[in-house]
Formats: C-alpha cells, sequence, structure tokens
C-alpha cells in the first residue's frame, strides 16, 4: 500500500515577513495643512529667486508715506487728534499695499487653466476648498513680506511703532487674514470672468474704491452718512483698525476686527470654491 503523497507549501509562503500594508492616502481635509504649507513655501520661492517684485512693490507705499504722509502732516488738514498724520497713515498703508498684492492673485489662477496645471490639481484627492485655502494663505504670506518693508520704511521716517513680539504676531495674522479674503475676492472674479484681461481691469476698478471707502487715510467720522455704511462694509476697515490699534496703539475694537476679517476670509474661500470648477471647464 502506498503511502499518502506529502504536499509541501512554497517557501515563499511557509517563511519570510507577511506583506505590507498598503500606504495609507491622506484624502479630504486631512491635507489641508500640508497644501497650505506648501502653498507658502512656494511663495517664499518666488520671492527668494526674484526679489525685482517685492522692490518695485516697496515703491508705491513708499512714496505714500513720503508724500502725501510728510504733506497732511505739515498741513494738519485731516484731524487725528494726538496722533501724528504719518502714525495715523502707516497702518493704512500697510492694508493698502498687501490687499494690492492680493488682489489680483486671481490672475495666476488663470494663468495655471491655461497651463493645464489647474485641471490636474482638481483630480487630485485634495477638495476645492482646501485648494483655495491654501493659495489664499500663501496670498498672505506674500503681503507679509511686504508689509515688514512697509514697516521698515515707517520706522526710518519716525513713525513711533511697537515692537512688542505679542503685538507684531498680531499684525501679520490680521495681514494674512485680510489678504486671504482679497485674495479669495480675486479667485471669486476670476471664476467669473473667466480671462486675464477682464480681471485685471475689474481689479484696478475696485482696488482704489476699496482703499478711499475706508479709514485708512482719514477717520470714519469725517466720512459722509452714505460713505459711512460703505466703509462699515468694506473689510479693509476693519483691517486698518486692527493694525493701527496694534501698531501704534490707538483705541481699537481688535475681537471685532478679528471676527470680521475671519468672517470675510471663510465665505470668500467658500465663494471662490464654489466658482473654482467654473474655470476648469
Amino acid at each position: 500500500m502506498c503511502a499518502a503523497p506529502v504536499v509541501r507549501r512554497p517557501a515563499s509562503v511557509e517563511s519570510g515577513p507577511p506583506p505590507a500594508a498598503p500606504a495609507r492616502i491622506r484624502t479630504g481635509w486631512t491635507v489641508l495643512p500640508s497644501r497650505v504649507a506648501a502653498m507658502c513655501v512656494v511663495e517664499l520661492q518666488k520671492l527668494r529667486h526674484d526679489r525685482t517684485e517685492l522692490y518695485t512693490r516697496a515703491v508705491q507705499p513708499a512714496l505714500w508715506l513720503l508724500i502725501f504722509g510728510e504733506t497732511f502732516s505739515r498741513v494738519h488738514a485731516i484731524p487725528t487728534g494726538n496722533v501724528p498724520y504719518l502714525d495715523f497713515l502707516a497702518p493704512g498703508i500697510i492694508a493698502q499695499s498687501a490687499m494690492f498684492i492680493a488682489i489680483f492673485y486671481g490672475i495666476q489662477i488663470i494663468w495655471e487653466r491655461d497651463a493645464g496645471v489647474l485641471s490636474k490639481l482638481l483630480v487630485t484627492p485634495t477638495p476645492r476648498s482646501a485648494l483655495v485655502t491654501g493659495k489664499a494663505f500663501a496670498a498672505g504670506v506674500k503681503a507679509l513680506v511686504q508689509a515688514v518693508v512697509v514697516i521698515l520704511i515707517a520706522a526710518a521716517l519716525g513713525v513711533a511703532l511697537t515692537w512688542n513680539p505679542l503685538r507684531l504676531a498680531g499684525v501679520a495674522l490680521v495681514v494674512v487674514l485680510g489678504s486671504a479674503f482679497f485674495a479669495c475676492l480675486s479667485m471669486s472674479i476670476a471664476g467669473i470672468v473667466l480671462t486675464r484681461d477682464r480681471l485685471m481691469g475689474i481689479g484696478q476698478a475696485i482696488t482704489m474704491p476699496l482703499f478711499f471707502a475706508s479709514n485708512a487715510l482719514y477717520p470714519i467720522a469725517l466720512m459722509p452718512g452714505w460713505l459711512k455704511a460703505v466703509s462699515l462694509a468694506n473689510p479693509l476697515s476693519y483691517e486698518v483698525d486692527a493694525l493701527r490699534g496694534l501698531l501704534i496703539g490707538t483705541p481699537a475694537h481688535l475681537p471685532l476686527d478679528l471676527g470680521v476679517l475671519c468672517f470675510a476670509a471663510l465665505v470668500g474661500i467658500l465663494c471662490a470654491s464654489a466658482l473654482m470648477g467654473r474655470l476648469a471647464r
């Protein structure tokens, strides 16, 4: 009687480590911190490789402080209480320079659409709102570098600024939040007009009204009633108010200012995210 054959398992099955588990792919909002960090690093690398834009953008705020600020300080045309007009103006120019950078950020989105980059980003597991958030806060980092330049210019002109680290951290937060809103506004406009030329025209048409319809150049108390209403609805007014309170110590409404800026940035992210798909069609 023959013995039953012995069935041997393959050596690869008998021994050896168990197969490694597949790497878990992060999706959804779990990639938000890395997306925001990546976009911020890209903007800093752009500035490091080409500082020309930083220098040229510093010319306009320097002229505002040197010409407009020094002139109106001498003629005393705008009453600002016990605060010198140049000190009163400096936070407004910081907010203005940050807004001017962010308000044209939608042009980069249209360029990415034309280059085919945007369609590749939208097919990744990252939500559109996370992409918009990353780009918005990257614009905030770029504006923050510009704000540092303006602060140094203002200090050289004798503006009595605070150097308290906590207050300067608050200044950074305010600039980033304000720039994030205006970057989202620009991206939302880009999702509507779809072309760079139209976006440039609309951006140029709304920047100066936003600037003049705020408290950057003069106190809200001096405005006519209708302009006061516009100024109170303008996020730039709350950014300037917070910057004045933090930098030169004037009375400010910091909880209200930060609350409005956070709300405006959130609404801007939602609107830009909803219109992002229209750009990719």
